[in-house]
Protein backbone atom coordinates (compact mmCIF):
# COMPACT_ATOMS: atom_id res chain seq x y z
CA UNK A 1 0.00 0.00 0.00
CA UNK A 2 1.28 3.23 -1.18
CA UNK A 3 0.51 7.16 0.26
CA UNK A 4 0.61 10.12 -2.27
CA UNK A 5 1.77 13.88 -1.56
CA UNK A 6 1.48 16.66 -3.77
CA UNK A 7 2.95 20.09 -3.14
CA UNK A 8 1.24 22.70 -5.13
CA UNK A 9 4.06 25.47 -5.65
CA UNK A 10 3.85 28.82 -7.75
CA UNK A 11 7.08 27.02 -9.21
CA UNK A 12 6.07 23.36 -9.98
CA UNK A 13 3.87 21.11 -8.62
CA UNK A 14 5.77 18.54 -7.11
CA UNK A 15 4.23 14.80 -6.25
CA UNK A 16 5.89 11.94 -3.95
CA UNK A 17 4.72 8.32 -3.07
CA UNK A 18 5.54 6.61 -0.01
CA UNK A 19 4.59 3.35 1.68
CA UNK A 20 1.73 3.18 3.67
CA UNK A 21 3.39 1.04 6.32
CA UNK A 22 6.83 2.72 6.69
CA UNK A 23 6.61 6.31 5.91
CA UNK A 24 9.48 5.12 3.45
CA UNK A 25 10.11 7.64 -0.22
CA UNK A 26 9.41 5.68 -2.92
CA UNK A 27 9.76 8.00 -5.44
CA UNK A 28 9.41 12.09 -6.35
CA UNK A 29 8.56 13.77 -9.30
CA UNK A 30 7.79 17.36 -10.50
CA UNK A 31 5.73 19.02 -13.55
CA UNK A 32 6.31 20.99 -15.56
CA UNK A 33 10.78 21.12 -15.88
CA UNK A 34 10.64 24.55 -16.09
CA UNK A 35 8.96 27.22 -13.88
CA UNK A 36 5.33 27.74 -13.83
CA UNK A 37 3.90 30.84 -15.45
CA UNK A 38 3.37 33.99 -13.31
CA UNK A 39 1.32 36.61 -14.69
CA UNK A 40 1.76 40.86 -13.23
CA UNK A 41 -0.81 42.82 -15.02
CA UNK A 42 0.78 45.32 -12.63
CA UNK A 43 3.55 46.04 -11.46
CA UNK A 44 3.32 44.18 -7.32
CA UNK A 45 0.33 42.13 -8.87
CA UNK A 46 1.10 38.29 -8.87
CA UNK A 47 -1.23 35.76 -10.36
CA UNK A 48 -1.96 32.67 -11.64
CA UNK A 49 -4.38 30.50 -13.52
CA UNK A 50 -5.90 27.66 -10.64
CA UNK A 51 -6.47 25.34 -13.83
CA UNK A 52 -3.37 25.19 -14.71
CA UNK A 53 -1.95 24.40 -11.39
CA UNK A 54 -4.67 21.33 -11.62
CA UNK A 55 -3.27 20.58 -15.02
CA UNK A 56 0.23 19.99 -13.78
CA UNK A 57 -1.38 17.76 -10.35
CA UNK A 58 -2.84 15.50 -13.35
CA UNK A 59 0.34 15.62 -15.21
CA UNK A 60 3.09 14.86 -12.13
CA UNK A 61 0.75 11.78 -10.77
CA UNK A 62 0.35 10.37 -14.20
CA UNK A 63 4.31 10.95 -14.32
CA UNK A 64 4.64 9.01 -10.54
CA UNK A 65 2.40 5.97 -11.42
CA UNK A 66 4.31 5.68 -14.78
CA UNK A 67 7.73 5.64 -13.61
CA UNK A 68 7.05 3.75 -10.45
CA UNK A 69 5.00 1.10 -12.30
CA UNK A 70 2.33 0.92 -9.03
CA UNK A 71 -1.30 -0.15 -9.46
CA UNK A 72 -3.78 3.22 -8.84
CA UNK A 73 -6.07 1.06 -6.52
CA UNK A 74 -2.30 0.44 -3.71
CA UNK A 75 -2.87 4.06 -3.60
CA UNK A 76 -4.81 4.41 0.27
CA UNK A 77 -4.74 8.22 0.64
CA UNK A 78 -4.09 11.93 -0.70
CA UNK A 79 -2.24 14.92 1.66
CA UNK A 80 -2.03 18.43 -0.38
CA UNK A 81 0.91 20.83 0.74
CA UNK A 82 0.55 24.04 -0.80
CA UNK A 83 1.52 27.49 -1.56
CA UNK A 84 0.25 29.91 1.40
CA UNK A 85 -1.67 33.34 1.51
CA UNK A 86 -3.30 32.98 -1.81
CA UNK A 87 -6.89 33.62 -3.25
CA UNK A 88 -9.12 31.40 -4.96
CA UNK A 89 -12.52 32.51 -6.09
CA UNK A 90 -15.52 30.07 -7.03
CA UNK A 91 -18.93 30.66 -8.30
CA UNK A 92 -22.06 28.23 -7.72
CA UNK A 93 -20.61 25.81 -9.86
CA UNK A 94 -17.33 25.68 -8.07
CA UNK A 95 -15.92 27.37 -11.12
CA UNK A 96 -12.91 29.61 -11.07
CA UNK A 97 -14.43 33.27 -11.60
CA UNK A 98 -10.52 35.03 -11.74
CA UNK A 99 -6.83 34.08 -11.88
CA UNK A 100 -5.50 33.62 -8.31
CA UNK A 101 -4.03 36.15 -6.64
CA UNK A 102 -1.06 34.33 -5.33
CA UNK A 103 1.38 34.84 -2.12
CA UNK A 104 3.63 37.35 -3.61
CA UNK A 105 0.67 39.97 -4.52
CA UNK A 106 1.59 42.63 -2.89
CA UNK A 107 -1.45 44.55 -3.64
CA UNK A 108 -3.43 44.66 -0.85
CA UNK A 109 -0.78 46.26 1.30
CA UNK A 110 -2.33 49.52 2.08
CA UNK A 111 -5.85 47.83 2.80
CA UNK A 112 -4.07 45.66 5.35
CA UNK A 113 -2.69 48.73 6.94
CA UNK A 114 -5.67 50.64 7.29
CA UNK A 115 -7.64 47.85 8.62
CA UNK A 116 -4.54 46.99 11.50
CA UNK A 117 -5.30 51.13 12.53
CA UNK A 118 -9.49 51.30 12.18
CA UNK A 119 -9.47 47.97 14.27
CA UNK A 120 -6.62 49.25 16.88
CA UNK A 121 -3.27 47.21 16.81
CA UNK A 122 -3.68 45.72 20.39
CA UNK A 123 -6.68 44.17 19.19
CA UNK A 124 -6.16 42.53 15.86
CA UNK A 125 -2.30 41.59 17.70
CA UNK A 126 -4.25 39.44 20.58
CA UNK A 127 -6.55 37.79 18.44
CA UNK A 128 -5.52 37.62 14.84
CA UNK A 129 -1.73 37.46 16.30
CA UNK A 130 -0.68 39.73 13.44
CA UNK A 131 -2.08 42.95 11.15
CA UNK A 132 -4.35 41.60 8.40
CA UNK A 133 -1.42 42.60 5.97
CA UNK A 134 -0.87 41.57 2.62
CA UNK A 135 -2.63 38.53 3.35
CA UNK A 136 -6.02 36.16 1.96
CA UNK A 137 -8.67 38.72 3.52
CA UNK A 138 -7.07 41.66 2.39
CA UNK A 139 -6.62 40.33 -0.79
CA UNK A 140 -10.40 39.54 -0.77
CA UNK A 141 -11.27 42.82 0.46
CA UNK A 142 -9.27 44.26 -2.79
CA UNK A 143 -11.49 42.35 -5.01
CA UNK A 144 -14.53 43.63 -3.51
CA UNK A 145 -13.48 47.32 -3.61
CA UNK A 146 -12.03 47.11 -7.43
CA UNK A 147 -13.76 43.81 -9.10
CA UNK A 148 -17.32 44.19 -7.42
CA UNK A 149 -18.81 42.61 -10.39
CA UNK A 150 -16.65 39.81 -9.50
CA UNK A 151 -17.16 39.96 -6.19
CA UNK A 152 -21.16 39.08 -6.36
CA UNK A 153 -20.44 36.06 -7.76
CA UNK A 154 -18.36 34.40 -5.31
CA UNK A 155 -19.93 31.08 -3.35
CA UNK A 156 -17.15 30.73 -1.74
CA UNK A 157 -13.38 31.95 -1.33
CA UNK A 158 -10.46 29.14 -0.77
CA UNK A 159 -6.76 28.56 -0.88
CA UNK A 160 -4.73 27.21 -3.59
CA UNK A 161 -4.34 23.85 -1.88
CA UNK A 162 -8.29 23.78 -1.39
CA UNK A 163 -8.79 24.11 -4.84
CA UNK A 164 -6.74 21.27 -5.97
CA UNK A 165 -8.85 19.00 -3.53
CA UNK A 166 -11.80 20.39 -5.30
CA UNK A 167 -10.83 19.05 -8.44
CA UNK A 168 -9.57 16.25 -6.78
CA UNK A 169 -13.12 15.32 -4.83
CA UNK A 170 -15.83 17.64 -6.23
CA UNK A 171 -16.41 19.03 -2.66
CA UNK A 172 -15.26 22.54 -1.21
CA UNK A 173 -13.46 22.61 1.84
CA UNK A 174 -10.69 24.31 3.54
CA UNK A 175 -9.01 24.22 7.37
CA UNK A 176 -8.81 26.42 10.42
CA UNK A 177 -5.60 26.07 9.42
CA UNK A 178 -6.24 27.98 6.12
CA UNK A 179 -7.75 30.18 7.36
CA UNK A 180 -5.48 31.24 10.02
CA UNK A 181 -3.05 31.62 7.42
CA UNK A 182 -5.14 34.43 5.74
CA UNK A 183 -5.65 35.81 8.87
CA UNK A 184 -8.80 35.32 9.40
CA UNK A 185 -8.72 33.24 12.50
CA UNK A 186 -9.81 34.40 15.28
CA UNK A 187 -7.63 32.81 18.43
CA UNK A 188 -9.41 34.21 21.14
CA UNK A 189 -12.66 32.47 20.56
CA UNK A 190 -11.36 29.44 18.27
CA UNK A 191 -13.52 30.54 15.29
CA UNK A 192 -13.60 32.82 12.16
CA UNK A 193 -12.47 35.89 12.85
CA UNK A 194 -15.76 37.66 12.33
CA UNK A 195 -14.59 40.83 13.67
CA UNK A 196 -12.38 40.93 10.16
CA UNK A 197 -14.98 39.96 7.66
CA UNK A 198 -17.28 42.44 9.45
CA UNK A 199 -15.16 45.07 9.07
CA UNK A 200 -14.23 44.69 5.64
CA UNK A 201 -17.86 43.88 5.12
CA UNK A 202 -17.42 40.01 4.07
CA UNK A 203 -20.53 37.06 4.20
CA UNK A 204 -18.89 34.76 6.23
CA UNK A 205 -20.71 32.19 4.28
CA UNK A 206 -18.51 32.62 1.60
CA UNK A 207 -16.00 30.42 3.94
CA UNK A 208 -16.50 26.95 2.66
CA UNK A 209 -17.00 24.06 5.21
CA UNK A 210 -14.35 23.60 7.98
CA UNK A 211 -12.55 19.98 8.39
CA UNK A 212 -8.89 19.34 10.92
CA UNK A 213 -5.85 19.66 8.66
CA UNK A 214 -5.38 15.61 9.59
CA UNK A 215 -8.75 14.16 8.55
CA UNK A 216 -10.49 12.40 5.92
CA UNK A 217 -11.63 15.19 3.22
CA UNK A 218 -13.30 13.65 0.64
CA UNK A 219 -12.75 11.10 -2.16
CA UNK A 220 -11.68 11.05 -5.55
CA UNK A 221 -14.14 11.67 -7.86
CA UNK A 222 -14.56 9.46 -11.06
CA UNK A 223 -13.75 12.81 -13.19
CA UNK A 224 -10.39 13.15 -10.92
CA UNK A 225 -9.59 9.26 -11.29
CA UNK A 226 -9.66 9.72 -15.50
CA UNK A 227 -8.00 12.65 -15.12
CA UNK A 228 -5.05 11.30 -12.93
CA UNK A 229 -5.16 7.84 -13.56
CA UNK A 230 -5.97 7.10 -9.80
CA UNK A 231 -8.70 5.15 -8.67
CA UNK A 232 -11.83 6.41 -7.90
CA UNK A 233 -12.68 6.95 -4.28
CA UNK A 234 -9.11 7.51 -2.99
CA UNK A 235 -9.36 9.12 0.25
CA UNK A 236 -8.07 12.54 0.63
CA UNK A 237 -6.20 12.71 4.66
CA UNK A 238 -4.72 16.31 4.76
CA UNK A 239 -4.18 19.78 3.72
CA UNK A 240 -1.96 22.29 4.84
CA UNK A 241 0.42 25.48 3.29
CA UNK A 242 3.54 24.78 2.82
CA UNK A 243 5.35 26.21 5.30
CA UNK A 244 3.27 23.93 8.01
CA UNK A 245 4.05 20.87 6.01
CA UNK A 246 7.66 21.72 5.67
CA UNK A 247 7.94 21.99 9.89
CA UNK A 248 5.72 18.61 9.95
CA UNK A 249 7.95 17.07 6.95
CA UNK A 250 10.82 17.52 9.38
CA UNK A 251 9.25 16.22 12.40
CA UNK A 252 8.64 19.41 13.99
CA UNK A 253 5.29 18.84 15.82
CA UNK A 254 6.29 19.96 19.45
CA UNK A 255 7.35 22.99 21.09
CA UNK A 256 10.80 23.51 21.35
CA UNK A 257 11.19 22.01 17.82
CA UNK A 258 12.40 24.58 14.94
CA UNK A 259 12.54 23.75 11.12
CA UNK A 260 14.69 25.79 8.98
CA UNK A 261 15.02 26.18 4.95
CA UNK A 262 17.32 28.32 3.53
CA UNK A 263 17.05 29.02 -0.21
CA UNK A 264 16.97 32.18 -2.09
CA UNK A 265 15.17 33.38 1.17
CA UNK A 266 15.23 32.09 4.26
CA UNK A 267 12.50 30.62 6.77
CA UNK A 268 12.80 29.60 10.43
CA UNK A 269 9.05 28.11 11.94
CA UNK A 270 8.68 27.28 15.47
CA UNK A 271 6.24 25.56 17.74
CA UNK A 272 4.57 27.00 20.72
CA UNK A 273 1.86 25.59 22.90
CA UNK A 274 -0.08 29.00 23.04
CA UNK A 275 -0.77 31.92 20.62
CA UNK A 276 2.02 34.56 20.84
CA UNK A 277 2.72 37.34 18.70
CA UNK A 278 5.07 40.24 17.96
CA UNK A 279 4.39 43.87 18.68
CA UNK A 280 6.35 44.81 15.86
CA UNK A 281 4.91 42.24 13.85
CA UNK A 282 8.20 40.57 12.63
CA UNK A 283 6.65 36.97 12.44
CA UNK A 284 3.76 35.40 11.48
CA UNK A 285 1.75 32.61 13.62
CA UNK A 286 -0.43 30.13 12.02
CA UNK A 287 -2.45 27.35 13.33
CA UNK A 288 -0.04 24.60 13.06
CA UNK A 289 -0.92 21.15 11.25
CA UNK A 290 -1.32 18.81 14.87
CA UNK A 291 -3.10 21.82 16.97
CA UNK A 292 -6.40 20.83 19.01
CA UNK A 293 -8.12 22.90 20.93
CA UNK A 294 -7.22 20.53 23.84
CA UNK A 295 -3.41 20.88 22.77
CA UNK A 296 -2.92 24.05 21.11
CA UNK A 297 -0.16 23.76 18.64
CA UNK A 298 1.17 27.60 16.78
CA UNK A 299 3.61 27.52 14.37
CA UNK A 300 5.50 31.08 14.26
CA UNK A 301 7.11 31.80 10.82
CA UNK A 302 10.40 33.95 10.46
CA UNK A 303 10.74 35.03 7.28
CA UNK A 304 14.42 36.21 5.68
CA UNK A 305 14.26 37.61 2.32
CA UNK A 306 18.19 37.87 2.26
CA UNK A 307 19.77 34.44 2.24
CA UNK A 308 20.52 32.10 -0.70
CA UNK A 309 19.78 34.86 -3.04
CA UNK A 310 23.20 36.72 -1.36
CA UNK A 311 25.37 33.62 -2.28
CA UNK A 312 24.21 33.45 -5.38
CA UNK A 313 25.25 36.81 -6.60
CA UNK A 314 28.97 36.23 -4.82
CA UNK A 315 28.85 33.05 -7.15
CA UNK A 316 27.85 34.66 -10.25
CA UNK A 317 29.76 37.91 -9.95
CA UNK A 318 32.78 37.54 -7.44
CA UNK A 319 33.80 33.60 -7.85
CA UNK A 320 36.13 32.84 -10.54
CA UNK A 321 34.27 31.57 -13.78
CA UNK A 322 32.98 28.22 -13.75
CA UNK A 323 33.39 27.75 -9.97
CA UNK A 324 30.97 25.76 -7.58
CA UNK A 325 29.31 25.80 -4.50
CA UNK A 326 31.70 22.78 -3.24
CA UNK A 327 34.94 25.03 -4.59
CA UNK A 328 33.18 27.88 -2.55
CA UNK A 329 32.69 26.12 0.64
CA UNK A 330 36.35 24.32 0.55
CA UNK A 331 37.93 28.32 0.14
CA UNK A 332 35.51 29.95 2.98
CA UNK A 333 36.20 26.44 5.13
CA UNK A 334 40.00 27.50 4.59
CA UNK A 335 39.74 31.78 6.42
CA UNK A 336 39.24 31.70 10.15
CA UNK A 337 35.93 32.07 11.53
CA UNK A 338 34.98 36.39 11.73
CA UNK A 339 36.63 36.63 8.16
CA UNK A 340 39.27 38.57 9.81
CA UNK A 341 36.90 41.74 10.22
CA UNK A 342 35.05 41.00 6.85
CA UNK A 343 31.46 41.76 7.55
CA UNK A 344 28.59 41.50 4.64
CA UNK A 345 24.86 42.09 5.25
CA UNK A 346 22.79 40.04 3.21
CA UNK A 347 20.09 42.33 2.80
CA UNK A 348 19.60 42.45 -0.96
CA UNK A 349 16.60 41.22 -1.90
CA UNK A 350 13.88 43.55 -0.62
CA UNK A 351 12.45 44.95 2.55
CA UNK A 352 13.10 42.86 5.63
CA UNK A 353 9.91 42.39 7.95
CA UNK A 354 12.08 41.59 10.59
CA UNK A 355 14.02 44.81 10.06
CA UNK A 356 10.68 46.71 10.64
CA UNK A 357 10.01 46.51 6.67
CA UNK A 358 13.15 48.35 6.52
CA UNK A 359 15.56 47.62 2.73
CA UNK A 360 18.51 48.14 3.92
CA UNK A 361 20.34 46.72 0.86
CA UNK A 362 23.37 44.71 0.67
CA UNK A 363 26.44 45.73 2.44
CA UNK A 364 29.85 44.50 2.54
CA UNK A 365 32.20 46.39 5.34
CA UNK A 366 35.61 46.48 6.32
CA UNK A 367 37.03 45.18 3.39
CA UNK A 368 40.94 44.97 3.09
CA UNK A 369 42.45 45.36 0.03
CA UNK A 370 46.12 43.77 0.94
CA UNK A 371 44.21 40.94 3.82
CA UNK A 372 40.94 39.93 2.21
CA UNK A 373 40.72 37.41 -0.87
CA UNK A 374 37.79 35.68 -2.22
CA UNK A 375 37.66 32.98 0.24
CA UNK A 376 37.31 35.55 3.06
CA UNK A 377 34.25 37.21 1.00
CA UNK A 378 32.89 33.38 0.83
CA UNK A 379 32.91 33.40 4.72
CA UNK A 380 31.98 36.73 5.43
CA UNK A 381 28.70 35.59 2.82
CA UNK A 382 28.07 32.89 4.80
CA UNK A 383 28.85 33.77 8.31
CA UNK A 384 26.49 37.25 7.69
CA UNK A 385 23.60 35.24 6.08
CA UNK A 386 24.33 32.90 9.31
CA UNK A 387 23.40 36.01 11.55
CA UNK A 388 20.63 37.41 10.08
CA UNK A 389 19.35 33.43 10.33
CA UNK A 390 20.44 33.96 14.21
CA UNK A 391 19.05 37.70 14.36
CA UNK A 392 15.90 35.95 13.72
CA UNK A 393 15.85 33.05 15.96
CA UNK A 394 16.73 35.97 19.02
CA UNK A 395 13.40 37.54 17.50
CA UNK A 396 11.26 34.10 18.17
CA UNK A 397 13.17 33.79 22.12
CA UNK A 398 12.12 36.91 22.56
CA UNK A 399 8.39 35.94 22.22
CA UNK A 400 9.22 32.71 23.94
CA UNK A 401 10.31 30.08 21.80
CA UNK A 402 12.58 27.46 23.00
CA UNK A 403 15.25 26.31 20.76
CA UNK A 404 16.50 22.85 21.24
CA UNK A 405 17.08 21.65 17.99
CA UNK A 406 17.05 22.81 14.33
CA UNK A 407 15.92 20.79 11.59
CA UNK A 408 16.72 21.48 7.95
CA UNK A 409 15.89 19.74 4.44
CA UNK A 410 19.34 18.96 2.47
CA UNK A 411 18.96 20.75 -0.42
CA UNK A 412 19.62 24.06 0.33
CA UNK A 413 22.35 26.43 2.41
CA UNK A 414 22.45 24.08 5.57
CA UNK A 415 24.69 21.96 3.01
CA UNK A 416 27.61 24.49 4.07
CA UNK A 417 29.64 23.33 7.14
CA UNK A 418 30.52 27.01 7.56
CA UNK A 419 26.96 28.30 7.40
CA UNK A 420 25.68 25.38 9.55
CA UNK A 421 28.16 25.32 12.47
CA UNK A 422 27.99 28.81 12.58
CA UNK A 423 24.27 28.63 13.68
CA UNK A 424 24.29 25.50 15.44
CA UNK A 425 27.15 27.53 17.45
CA UNK A 426 25.59 30.67 18.04
CA UNK A 427 22.23 28.76 19.03
CA UNK A 428 23.86 26.33 20.90
CA UNK A 429 21.66 23.12 19.64
CA UNK A 430 22.28 20.77 17.49
CA UNK A 431 21.27 21.19 13.54
CA UNK A 432 20.29 17.97 12.02
CA UNK A 433 19.50 17.16 8.21
CA UNK A 434 17.44 15.14 7.02
CA UNK A 435 16.66 13.57 3.30
CA UNK A 436 12.86 14.54 3.24
CA UNK A 437 10.50 16.89 0.79
CA UNK A 438 7.04 18.54 1.31
CA UNK A 439 5.63 16.42 -1.04
CA UNK A 440 6.16 13.74 1.54
CA UNK A 441 5.55 15.29 4.67
CA UNK A 442 2.10 15.72 3.12
CA UNK A 443 1.61 11.78 1.89
CA UNK A 444 3.12 10.34 5.12
CA UNK A 445 0.51 13.51 6.89
CA UNK A 446 -2.46 11.88 4.51
CA UNK A 447 -1.40 7.92 6.40
CA UNK A 448 -2.08 9.83 9.81
CA UNK A 449 -5.06 11.75 9.11
CA UNK A 450 -6.89 8.53 7.72
CA UNK A 451 -5.52 6.54 10.55
CA UNK A 452 -2.83 4.41 8.49
CA UNK A 453 -0.23 5.80 11.33
CA UNK A 454 -1.48 6.74 15.22
CA UNK A 455 -0.07 10.08 14.55
CA UNK A 456 2.12 12.07 12.17
CA UNK A 457 5.29 11.18 14.36
CA UNK A 458 4.77 7.55 14.08
CA UNK A 459 4.80 7.82 10.46
CA UNK A 460 7.61 10.23 10.48
CA UNK A 461 9.70 7.54 12.37
CA UNK A 462 11.60 6.51 9.24
CA UNK A 463 12.84 9.92 8.31
CA UNK A 464 16.64 9.67 7.12
CA UNK A 465 19.32 12.06 8.74
CA UNK A 466 21.89 12.88 6.43
CA UNK A 467 23.96 14.62 8.54
CA UNK A 468 24.21 16.31 12.05
CA UNK A 469 25.62 19.63 13.43
CA UNK A 470 26.57 19.53 17.01
CA UNK A 471 27.12 23.00 18.69
CA UNK A 472 30.82 23.79 19.06
CA UNK A 473 32.67 25.54 21.18
CA UNK A 474 31.99 29.44 19.65
CA UNK A 475 35.62 30.50 18.61
CA UNK A 476 34.79 33.93 19.33
CA UNK A 477 31.71 33.52 17.14
CA UNK A 478 29.96 35.71 20.25
CA UNK A 479 32.02 38.34 19.98
CA UNK A 480 31.53 38.88 15.83
CA UNK A 481 28.15 37.76 16.06
CA UNK A 482 27.62 41.06 18.48
CA UNK A 483 29.76 43.40 16.09
CA UNK A 484 27.97 42.48 13.29
CA UNK A 485 24.87 43.20 14.88
CA UNK A 486 26.57 47.04 16.10
CA UNK A 487 27.11 46.85 12.34
CA UNK A 488 23.68 46.77 11.22
CA UNK A 489 22.37 48.92 13.85
CA UNK A 490 24.58 51.70 12.53
CA UNK A 491 23.68 51.22 8.66
CA UNK A 492 20.05 50.86 10.18
CA UNK A 493 20.69 54.30 11.67
CA UNK A 494 19.80 52.59 14.89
Amino acid sequence: MYLLGLDIGSSSIKAALVRADTGEKVALVQSPETELPMHAPRPGWAEQDPDTWWQHTALAIKKLLHETGVQPDSIRGIGIAYQMHGLVLLDRDLKVLRPAIIWCDSRAVEIGRKAFEALEPEICLRYLLNSPGNFTASKLRWVQEHEPEVYERIRYFCLPGDYIALRLSGEALSTPGGLSEGILWNYGAGEPAGFLMAHYGIDPALIPPLRPALSFQGRLSAEAAAATGLATGTPIGYRAGDQPNNALSLNVLSPGELAATGGTSGVVYGVVDRPVYDRQSRVNGFLHVNHRPEAPRIGVLLCINGAGSQYAWVKRHIAEPGSNYTQMEQAAAGIPAGSEGLRVLPFGNGAERMLDNRDPGAHILRLQSNLHTRAHLYRATLEGIAFSFVYGVGIMQDMGLRVDKLRVGNDNLFQSAVFSRTIAGLLRCPIELYDTSGAVGAAIASGAGLGYFASPEEGLAKLRIVDTYEPEQSGGLDEVFEDWKEVLGRVLGG
